[in-house]
Order: structure tokens, then C-alpha cells, then sequence
């Protein structure tokens, strides 16, 4: 459990599995950087001096850097960790940071989110260790010191007051954490911390690494990554608290709780010590007695009647508990633990068909997700990351994955209070999967990699175990671990008292101890047709499928403008066979050539990028609409149901064409508000493998007396056919309905067609429209040349129909209130004015300022909605008012038939 570094002989060190409380780094910005310029030679980082809190239990970050190249630092080791050592011509770094991410901060380079200023940033520079430098104070000696940390990328040589109490074979590895007693070292008044950081390679280091999503960074985040604590306690230290949560199912009626931790005399006598804790105002103590420098387990039961149960949002309420400790010696305070928890149970069996069926305090259900990308420098912003997970709920989406790069326990905070479910896991094809890569990257294990990996588990099920949004851990990605590897991991995992499933793999996989993963990764990762993820069978809707969608994402014009020049931008709809750099470093993906052929092959080939740009989002919007539009449909199926699927990815961590929902800076298209009208709570749905109309129930009761209607109208906006059938009735949790099958052919219907489905409640009301595009030639694919990544479509469904569709007017009106949290809101009526029967199809609403650039993040309550002649829509958007930046609120209106304008909202 325990692994003893070398460090200076007064010093004790440990690689424990202890949770603490860390972050990722750094302040995130989205504002354009400053050009590449030279710092000048006198120029002297001024890294802030942390005062450490004095008091027992206390765990203050450092709260900064001066960092600098190792080959730009002539003094000693001696010197540079000494207290007064002048740190000329050094850089500033947050406290979480990554070499990179301090200097883009520090103006060093142009903003590596555009065009390929990435590239020109020399990797060189990142190839030798870097030196960073922290100061701290602390009033007294009286209570002893302990450096507390993880997130080292890749590995650091640690010294304290000019003594060298760590080296790198050490502290090694980005997710092991470390505790280093530097008691003896730390002096009143001001000491120094300074860690010599290794380079990174994520194919030899069990670190990060970027595999396909992204053009990897140039220093592959070398720097420290999570907070280094200064902890202050007495002669008893408390670590490892947490608590073990057994919910009685399937009442709910009671919950035992086991309360543990670890109490450690790090003292040279025996000690007795008083452990007295809380929870929901329920209290409990008990008395240990410690040898000298011996830890003892101490455990509590606590039986709760009633308790406040968690749940995934929209499944209930997301109640938190909260347990607090202290450890006293002789009455005073040595030290106190604090931990977060929610009481939920997580089973996730294998059903008939071999798929792995997740549940929730007994209840099935469909896990929607999407994979995440932290920012590509690592920087930590919370407020850009919470605004990614409302997102999540505003797309209808429960569960984020995340493939590697887990995120600090501030992610994991915001993910419980919004009932957010996660799936974290180790990353493939570097060195954490080296070992079972077959041909693909990531070296060999040797020895010394063992415990690395051992450490790294046990910290990181330590950190997550307590949070009830986890709820699970995949412990293989492409591939599942040999025995070896998987003894490993699940020793670790058992010695944290981990409860929730372990997951051998991501993919189709078994491995020896843990058996079947239970999921798929059979693709798709690049571009296929909507029809394809109604079959069962490859990433079609059957199972559970653990990263897919029809790959790129062709962002807004807005955002292209703002990532690419115009040079760029022109070959983006110009040449479908380009290389694009802000697709994907893989020579798989990149280019957009499978995209392209198909937006031609469908649409016709684009006359502008803004033509390119507006069949981008018509396509994007089906594609992803009918990926989740299956799963739900298959969800309860008695035979091989769809169970799980997460769309690959949520989001880019860098500015993108490939793999995301939304694009770098928030903004929304078609594959935003298609994920968000497919996974509408109830909703009304077309099939494209059977022509189908379905009604799909994701709230918790049953829906009765509902009318579901279908049109049929050519793109002239001839209606062609109607029918209603009333008396719908849905059961919840998922249920679906078939409310009636369209014809296989329609009398006079034009080749390229337009459907519109509308659901009503008892009262008439309107409670789901959807409109689809669709072609009496539908697309084809050629199964037998399946390939990991796509199947081969041999004819495309012909919608250049859409091309003929009448130009519409749509009005817009507008007002904006204020709210009493900082947010507005902006309600627009949007109507079709047109005099003939031409609908406005997917009519887009943007919220822009006075200089015509959108308003980001937003919420809306509907978007890129289709109006027939004298229909009208009215649409809110909220939004935080400083996003404002002074100016008035506009709205800017578009669509595929509509053109252009902007009105005011004041």
C-alpha cells in the first residue's frame, strides 16, 4: 500500500493512496494571446509567496511558480531551492500549470487555438527538464509539515531548503500522489519548494497523451498539473477518510454506513488519541492507541433510516452528505478530515445478449453520453468547465467518460450536484495500455512500471470512490489488461474499498480476473449516413458502445472565422482531399475527404464556405439526431437492447473539426441541437430502418392520451400526406410507443421530401415537433467492407431537392429582461411570413452583441426549429449578462432557406 522513496535522511516520504483534494491548472482565457515575444533578460518572475494556514488540519495550495528551461539555469539544485534565490529572467506560472500553458499565459506565443501557430512552437525547448519554484511561510514550528501532491507530468526531483527530498524514480507517474514529511526542513519565516520537472512521453511514461483528438501539445504537458498542499498537523495525522455506503434495495427504506480512516503517529513516542466525528448530526468518537510512528484503522458504523438518496438527474434529487473527523491529542486538535459523499446503488450486470445494463438504486437505465476533453494545456477554469456539464443536461445527455485525463475532484464535485454520471477510466494506445497494444504505440512494462501503475490506481480510486456521480472504472480502454496489469489495478481497487463495477475494458474485451467488459468500440469514428445506426450489429443501436459517432463537426462560421485564416478556410470547402490540421494529427482522419464526398453526394457540391458551412449543420443535426434517436428507440427491446452509447466526443479541448457536440468557445449548431432534440424528454421520432413513428417516453411516469400526427410534403411545400392517430400511450422510464408507420411510397411525393411529426397532449398542446429531410432513394452501405473506424456507403440519398426549396422571410421579435443572478434572459418570437406554402427549414437563432459576435454560453429552449407559412415560435435564451461585455443584445436569425438578419433585443 505504502512505497518509501529515497529522500534526504530526516525526511519521510510515502506514495499513498490517501484522497485529497486537487485540481488541474491554471486560469483558462478564450481571448486571443499576445504575439510570440522574448522575455528580457533582468525580467524576474514574481511567483506569489503562499502563507500557509497554521492551523491543525489545514492544507494550503501553493499558489504559484517561477519556472525556467534547465538549460537556461546555471546554479545549483542547493541554490535554486534556498529561500532568496533571485529567479531572473524566469516565468510566472499559476499553480496549477502545465511549461506550455505558463508561457502562452506569459505572451510567449500567438494564441496556439488558431490557425497552426501550434506547430511553430518549437518542441525542442520542451525536451530538456524545467526548473519550478515555489516559496512558502509558516509562523511556527510547532506542528509538523507535510508537501502533499499528484499531477506530476511526468516525473520531478524534489527539494525543500536546498536538500534534495525526492527524486525523480520517485516521483513519478501523473495521477500517484505523494506525502513528503518535510518537518525537519522547514524553517519560521520563508522556505522554498522546488521540483525539476522531467519530459513527458506518453508512450513511455504512465502519464497523458492525446492519441487522435487533437494536434498533441508541443511540450506534451510537462509541469504540475493538480495543487501542491502544504499540510500543518500534530503529533496524529488523519488520512485516507471516506465512507462505505450499503443502500437496502429495493426500499431505500435504510442505509449502513462504514466509516474509515487512517490514523498515523508520525511521532518518535506512543501517542493516544481521541478520533470524534459527525455525520447529519449524528456523532461518534473512539479512542486509539498509536506506537511510536505505527497507523491504525479506525472504523464507524452509522445506520440511517430514510436516507436522502442520489440520483442521476432527471431520475431524482441529488442530496449530499458530508463527513467530518478530527483527531485530538491531550485534548488539542492534531488534525481533521473532511469528505463529501451521497448515498446511491450502482449494479451493472451483464444481460442476456452479454451487455453490460447499468442501474441505479435498482432502477435500468440508458446511459447517454458524450467523451470529454479537458483543455488541451490542461488549464483549469471551473466556470468553463461547469458550463460544459449544463451543457450535458441541456443536451438530455447522463453520463461523461473520460478516457484518461481525469479530471480534479472540482470536476467531480460539479458532476454530483448536477447528476451528472461519469465513467473515468485509463487511456489506450500509449504506454498505459503498452503492454496488450499488440502493434500500436506504448512500450513494454518493465518493473518499475508496476508499482507506478499500483500507485497510481489506489490514488486515483481513493480521490473518487466517495463521489457518487463515479460509477465506474475502466481499467482497460481498446484493450483489456493481462492478468498481471489487471492484479494490479484490482488489488489497489480492493485495498480503497471500491464498490462500484470494475470494467475489464471499453471495448469487446475480457480479461482474466474481471471477465466480460460487457461493451463495444466497434466504431463508427468517421462519417456514415443516419440509416446506419438503426441496424444491430457493429455500432449500430444494440449494446452498450463506448465511443462513436459519424465523426467531423464542421463548427459555426463564426467560430470557423475565428480559428482559421481566410487561406485556410477556403481550402475547407474547396478540397475535400487537404490535409487539415485542425482535424486530427492521425492519418486515418486527417482530412475530410469521407465527410466531404458525402455532403456533395447528399447536398451538392458547396458554391461558397457559407454554403459548405449550412449543409454542414443539415447534415451534422440528422446524423447525430438519429444516433440517439436509435438507442432510445432499441433501450427496452427484448432482444439485444441498446443499453449505453457515448458520443465521441463531447467536446474538443482544442479548436476543431473533428469529434465534438459543441466547438472550443461553446458555441452551438447542428450536432448540438440535434443531440438535443433527439434526447427531448418526451419525444416524437422517425425510423429509418422501418418508417416507423415512435414516441419515446425518458420521463419517470407513464403519458397517456396523445395524438402523434405525420406530414408529408414535397419541398415545394405541397402537402402530399396526413395522418393522426390519437390515443397514444407511453409507459416511462424510457418506454417507447409505435404511434404508426408512414407509407413506403406516396403519390406525387418529390424525390427529396420533408417530414413533420408533431405530438399533442389531451389538451392539444404541443409538446413535440420534430421535421426530418429525407429521400426516396435512401443511402446504401456496403457492410462487408466494414472497416474499424466507418462502413463504406456505395449510393448516398439524394436531398439536393433542398437546393430548389423557395427563399423565406422570417420575422423576429425581441425583448430582454434582467434576472437577480447575473443572468438575462432574451425571449424571440420568430414567425414565417412567407405568403406561399415553402416551410423555413432549421431556422437558426443567434444571440450576438453590437459588434455581431455571438453571446457564449447560452441556453436555449429550442433552436434550429422549421416553421410552415404563418407559423410562429417563441424561444428563450438565458444567459450570464456580463457575457454582454456592455454592449445591447441582438438577435441574429438564419436558416437553410431563410435569409440573414439581426435584430435588436434591448
Amino acid at each position: 500500500m505504502f512505497h518509501r522513496p529515497a529522500v534526504h535522511p530526516l525526511l519521510r516520504g510515502r506514495l499513498t493512496t490517501a484522497a485529497i483534494a486537487l485540481g488541474l491548472l491554471g486560469t483558462l482565457t478564450t481571448s486571443a494571446w499576445a504575439g510570440t515575444r522574448d522575455p528580457s533578460p533582468q525580467r524576474r518572475a514574481q511567483a506569489p509567496v503562499t502563507a500557509v494556514r497554521p492551523t491543525a488540519g489545514a492544507a494550503t495550495p501553493l499558489s504559484g511558480y517561477a519556472i525556467q528551461s534547465s538549460a537556461k539555469v546555471t546554479d545549483s539544485p542547493a541554490a535554486v531551492s534556498s529561500p532568496g534565490y533571485r529567479a531572473t529572467g524566469w516565468y510566472p506560472a499559476g499553480a496549477r500549470s502545465t511549461v506550455l500553458a505558463a508561457l502562452i499565459a506569459d505572451g510567449v506565443y500567438a494564441d496556439p487555438f488558431h490557425s497552426t501557430n501550434l506547430q511553430k512552437i518549437p518542441k525542442a525547448d520542451f525536451q530538456v527538464p524545467w526548473w519550478y519554484r515555489s516559496d512558502f511561510t509558516v509562523a511556527d514550528r510547532t506542528k509538523r509539515t507535510y508537501l502533499d501532491f499528484s499531477g506530476v507530468i511526468s516525473a520531478a526531483d524534489v527539494y525543500v531548503n536546498g536538500k534534495q527530498i525526492a527524486k525523480a524514480a520517485d516521483i513519478n507517474g501523473a495521477y500517484t500522489q505523494h506525502e513528503l514529511d518535510v518537518t525537519a526542513l522547514v524553517r519560521s519565516g520563508t522556505n522554498t519548494v522546488a521540483f525539476r520537472i522531467r519530459p513527458n512521453d506518453p508512450n513511455k511514461n504512465l502519464t497523458m497523451g492525446w492519441i487522435d483528438w487533437l494536434q498533441p501539445p508541443p511540450d506534451q504537458n510537462m509541469g504540475i498539473v493538480r495543487d501542491v498542499l502544504v499540510r500543518r498537523g500534530g503529533p496524529v495525522a488523519l488520512r485516507d477518510a471516506h465512507v462505505v455506503t450499503k443502500l437496502a434495495l429495493p426500499s431505500l427504506a435504510t442505509a449502513d454506513l462504514t466509516v474509515k480512516a487512517q490514523a498515523r503517529n508520525d511521532t518518535n513516542a506512543p501517542v493516544t488519541a481521541q478520533v470524534s466525528g459527525s455525520i447529519d448530526h449524528r456523532t461518534f468518537a473512539t479512542t486509539v492507541s498509536l506506537a511510536a510512528h505505527a497507523t491504525k484503522t479506525v472504523t464507524f458504523a452509522v445506520h440511517l433510516d430514510s436516507p436522502n438518496v442520489w440520483w442521476p438527474a432527471g431520475m431524482g434529487g441529488q442530496p449530499l452528505y458530508g463527513l467530518d473527523l478530527t483527531a485530538s491529542v491531550n485534548g488539542a486538535p492534531s488534525d481533521t478530515a473532511h469528505q463529501t459523499f451521497g448515498i446511491r446503488d450502482v449494479q451493472a450486470p451483464l444481460n442476456s445478449a452479454g451487455d453490460r445494463q447499468y442501474r441505479i438504486n435498482g432502477r435500468k437505465l440508458l446511459i447517454k453520453g458524450g467523451g470529454w476533453s479537458p483543455d488541451e494545456f490542461l488549464r483549469w477554469d471551473r466556470t468553463y468547465v461547469e458550463d460544459r456539464l449544463k451543457y450535458a443536461l441541456d443536451l438530455g445527455l447522463n453520463t461523461i467518460r473520460l478516457e484518461g485525463h481525469i479530471e480534479p475532484d472540482e470536476f467531480f464535485d460539479l458532476a454530483d450536484r448536477y447528476g451528472i454520471l461519469t465513467l473515468p477510466g485509463w487511456e489506450c494506445c500509449d504506454k498505459w495500455e503498452g503492454q496488450v497494444n499488440g502493434d500500436e504505440t506504448g512500450e513494454k512494462w518493465t518493473a518499475a512500471d508496476y508499482p507506478v501503475a499500483k500507485a497510481s490506481m489506489a490514488a486515483e480510486a481513493a480521490r473518487l470512490r466517495d463521489h457518487p456521480s463515479v460509477i465506474s472504472f475502466l481499467i482497460g480502454s481498446d484493450f483489456a489488461p493481462d492478468a498481471k496489469i489487471e492484479k494490479t489495478y484490482l488489488d489497489a481497487l480492493k485495498a480503497a474499498d471500491w464498490k462500484t463495477p470494475v470494467v475489464a475494458a471499453a471495448s469487446d474485451n475480457s480479461s482474466p480476473i474481471s471477465g466480460s467488459s460487457g461493451m463495444k468500440m466497434t466504431g463508427p469514428y468517421d462519417w456514415i449516413p443516419p440509416n446506419y445506426w438503426y441496424a444491430k450489429r457493429e455500432g449500430g443501436a444494440t449494446g452498450f458502445n463506448s465511443e462513436t459517432s459519424a465523426g467531423p463537426d464542421i463548427p459555426t462560421l463564426d467560430t470557423l472565422r475565428r480559428m482559421m485564416t481566410p487561406a485556410e478556410l477556403a481550402t475547407l470547402w474547396k478540397d475535400p482531399s487537404a490535409k487539415q490540421y485542425h482535424r486530427s494529427p492521425s492519418p486515418v482522419f486527417n482530412t475530410l475527404k469521407l465527410y466531404d464526398n458525402a455532403l456533395t453526394g447528399r447536398y451538392g457540391p458547396p458554391t461558397s464556405l457559407t454554403d459548405y458551412v449550412r449543409k454542414a449543420q443539415l447534415a451534422q443535426y440528422e446524423n447525430v439526431r438519429a444516433q440517439f434517436e436509435a438507442y432510445e428507440r432499441n433501450a427496452t427491446d427484448a432482444t439485444k437492447p441498446a443499453t449505453g452509447v457515448v458520443y465521441w466526443m463531447f467536446n474538443s479541448g482544442w479548436t476543431s473539426l473533428h469529434w465534438q457536440l459543441m466547438d472550443r468557445y461553446l458555441d452551438q449548431g447542428g450536432a448540438y441541437f440535434g443531440a438535443k432534440k433527439a434526447n427531448e424528454p418526451l419525444h416524437i421520432q422517425y425510423s429509418y430502418d422501418n418508417r416507423s413513428v415512435v414516441v419515446v417516453n425518458n420521463r419517470s411516469t407513464s403519458a397517456d392520451q396523445l395524438t402523434a400526427r405525420a406530414t408529408l410534403f414535397s419541398t415545394d411545400g405541397t402537402q402530399k400526406y396526413d395522418r393522426r392517430v390519437a390515443g397514444v400511450t407511453v409507459s416511462g422510464s424510457g418506454a417507447h410507443s409505435t404511434a404508426l408507420i408512414l407509407p413506403s411510397s406516396v403519390t406525387g411525393l418529390s424525390t427529396t421530401y420533408l417530414v413533420r411529426l408533431t405530438l399533442t397532449d389531451a389538451s392539444g398542446k404541443e409538446v413535440s415537433r420534430n421535421v426530418y429531410w429525407l429521400s426516396g432513394r435512401p443511402d446504401t452501405l456496403d457492410w462487408a467492407h466494414t472497416d474499424w473506424y466507418y462502413t463504406p456507403t456505395t449510393s448516398y440519398a439524394d436531398l439536393k431537392g433542398l437546393n430548389s426549396m423557395a427563399q423565406v422571410p422570417v420575422s423576429a421579435t425581441a425583448s430582454t429582461a434582467a434576472g437577480a443572478d447575473g443572468t438575462s434572459t432574451t425571449t424571440v418570437t420568430v414567425r414565417n411570413s412567407g405568403k406561399g406554402r415553402t416551410p423555413s427549414l432549421l431556422t437558426d437563432v443567434h444571440l450576438v452583441d453590437s459588434a455581431d459576435r455571438p453571446v457564449l454560453p447560452v441556453k436555449w429552449s429550442d433552436n434550429e426549429v422549421s416553421l410552415w407559412p404563418g407559423e410562429s415560435r417563441t424561444l428563450t435564451v438565458t444567459y450570464r449578462t456580463s457575457e454582454l461585455h456592455g454592449s445591447a443584445p441582438r438577435v441574429r436569425v438564419s436558416g437553410w432557406n431563410t435569409p440573414e438578419r439581426t435584430v435588436p433585443a434591448a
